[in-house]
């Protein structure tokens, strides 16, 4: 599985952003797809993530609720997150994730990071 991450840049509070992932599959089945950040000096945390099988359940950190939604477009290989609202603690560097399940045994890959900065 590779992932492209583009979207991030430069926004004041209050403005938006759309990130997008463009995700090239290995054939294997993808399970579970989301985004995280990582702040300079802190974790990389969950924003959000959704479930791919048939129950399609999404978490959201409660940090970004009702600010940030993500989606996937499955014609076009995309996840999608959209951040309306923005605040600064929202400035990190955004990365998209992909676990994949072979058989019995997952895999978790990670896109290249976009950074997003929110500043007036």
């Amino acid at each position: 599985v590779q992932l492209q991450a583009s979207g991030g840049g430069l926004v004041q509070p209050g403005g938006s952003l759309r990130l997008s992932c463009a995700v090239s599959d290995s054939g294997f089945s993808i399970t579970e797809m989301g985004w995280y950040r990582q702040a300079p000096g802190k974790e990389r945390e969950l924003v959000t993530s959704i479930t791919l099988t048939r129950d399609r359940t999404t978490n959201i950190a409660d940090s970004v609720k009702g600010r940030f939604t993500i989606s996937r477009d499955n014609a076009k290989s995309t996840l999608y997150l959209q951040m309306n609202s923005l605040k600064p603690e929202d400035t990190a560097v955004y990365y998209c994730h992909a676990k994949e399940r072979r058989f019995v045994i997952f895999y978790d890959y990670w896109g290249q990071g976009t950074q997003v900065t929110v500043s007036s």
